[in-house]
């Protein structure tokens, strides 16, 4: 596939900078491909998929994503992928034998660590034994499963393509084909919903015995079909009922969280995650996929690529929509965005080291929000308090230009 290589200007923000320190360490490197098919869009999901065509174009993808990371390499500078995560959409729809063709060709650009984790996001109704096994056998060793309820009536109301049968049998099949870490993705807040049902939802994926647990509640989004015909959604006082019972849970079952909706067995936090939430580098490739990458001198540069796949597909297009180049003033919101969402939050030394900018230019800012009782008063760490965690946009605006 021969896209145009050249791609947009820089957008810098704000006025001339002043030079930024050069970052003596460069973050650990992951890769997030996006794979934009579903069966079926879900009334509540805004991010960038597709309905699927009964014949997905599987090898023209995969050759404009090789195609796509080609763009990228100059920015990589010999560094290791720790982590890769195949998200959509729904990646499971894709073949063992694309998938395996798509890793082979990436391994052979960069480098893998001994020990990467490899995601791939699937939902319980493209669920097929033989292929999950062949998945494994690849070297994918970690899955997320789209279960979010168990609940017939709560499936049908999210538009959901499985039913209560398949999603309780995806993690025992998941497995049988060989994976001793997986994810289950669970939603509360559903429409109608009750205390008891968030929590019997909650205690099938526990007794299910999944590694981790991403545990959210439904949100509307602006172009969603559940934001212009919106359904009954639970009151506040349940939804905080549900979300104090539902830690209590959690925790209780050995499931600690460790970010805003992120729960997980000792020793098996995402590491994937982690990563951007540390303010590590990515590449995204991929139909609508977003990257960031730090440069030796300084530079942190976010990318973003073409949003339809008919057009990222088009020889004619480039791959990259655009990049911008993260200003300093821009670059306390945007590293503490992703820091604080940890409960735990990160070391202090991590903003100089990630960012090139002295951890001293954070002080007054951070002195505000201490003195609010949002941002804990430890000089070591950067986190967030209690408070801080369930009003964390409030807390953010400390921290904007």
């Amino acid at each position: 596939m021969t896209h145009d290589a050249s791609a947009p200007p820089l957008i810098y923000g704000g006025a001339a900078q002043s030079p930024r320190a050069a970052l003596a360490v460069l973050p650990p490197l992951a890769l997030y491909i996006h794979i934009p098919w579903c069966v079926r869009k879900c009334p509540y999901c805004d991010f960038n998929s597709h309905t699927a065509s009964p014949v997905l174009p599987e090898e023209e993808y995969v050759d404009a994503l090789l195609a796509d990371l080609d763009q990228d390499l100059h920015a990589v500078y010999g560094r290791e992928l720790s982590s890769i995560f195949f998200g959509g959409g729904t990646p499971s729809l894709f073949s063992a034998a694309a998938l395996g063709r798509l890793l082979k060709g990436v391994e052979q650009r960069i480098t893998f660590a001994a020990d990467i984790e490899i995601t791939l996001e699937a939902n319980p109704g493209t669920f097929e034994q033989e292929k999950f096994i062949a998945y494994r056998a690849l070297g994918i060793n970690r899955l997320s499963i789209g279960i979010q309820s168990f609940q017939e009536e709560k499936l049908k109301a999210l538009g959901r393509i499985h039913n209560g049968d398949e999603a309780l049998q995806a993690a025992g099949m998941a497995r049988q084909a060989g994976f001793d870490n997986f994810n289950l993705d669970l939603m509360h807040g559903l429409p109608d919903q009750s205390l008891d049902d968030a929590l019997s939802d909650l205690r099938q994926a526990i007794a299910l015995k999944p590694t981790h647990l991403s545990w959210y509640q439904l949100t509307l989004e602006p172009n969603t079909v559940f934001w212009n015909q919106p359904p009954a959604l639970p009151e506040d006082d349940t939804l905080w009922d549900i979300q104090e019972a539902g830690q209590a849970l959690l925790a209780e079952h050995g499931y600690a969280q460790y970010e805003v909706s992120a729960y997980a067995q000792a020793g098996r936090a995402a590491r994937h995650n982690l990563n951007y939430w540390s303010f590590g580098d990515f590449i995204g490739i991929g139909a609508g996929a977003h990257g960031k990458l730090s440069h030796p001198d300084g530079r942190i540069v976010r990318t973003w690529k073409t949003r339809l796949p008919k057009d990222y597909l088009n020889p004619a297009k480039n791959f990259q929509a655009g990049e911008k180049a993260l200003p300093n003033e821009e670059l306390p919101f945007e590293f503490l965005m992703n820091a604080l969402r940890l409960t735990q939050g990160v070391d202090s030394r991590l903003y100089p080291e990630r960012t090139g900018l002295p951890l001293e230019s954070l002080a007054q800012r951070r002195l505000e929000a201490e003195q609010s009782g949002l941002l804990q008063v430890e000089p070591s760490r950067l986190a967030a308090t209690e408070r801080g965690q369930l009003f964390l946009n409030d807390l953010l605006q400390n921290f904007l230009s």
